[in-house]
């Protein structure tokens, strides 16, 4: 199942504040394009079929299909030009 390291879920928390998302159910959610890109969004709650991968106060909802895909994979967030962005990489 994904993993977030500590930048992930600090950042996923800040984001899902910032957006003033229902703290008990409020995350990012990720899903693959057909094209093989990953959509991410703020969103109230998962889907239904949805993962959850929860890290401290962060969720994470990733959609049923994308799941395999992401299952040995750690989302990470790096600074990227004038702020930061999501990267995924093999859990360690």
């Amino acid at each position: 199942m994904l993993t977030l390291t500590d930048n992930a879920r600090t950042a996923v928390e800040a984001l899902t504040e910032q957006s003033g998302l229902p703290a008990e159910s409020g995350g990012l959610r990720i899903a693959q394009q057909d094209t093989g890109a990953f959509d991410l969004a703020l969103v109230t709650g998962p889907a239904p079929g949805d993962d959850v991968v929860e890290a401290g106060g962060a969720r994470v909802y990733v959609d049923e299909r994308t799941s395999a895909t992401l299952a040995s994979q750690q989302l990470d967030v790096e600074a990227a030009g004038n702020g930061s962005a999501f990267t995924l990489t093999p859990q360690p």
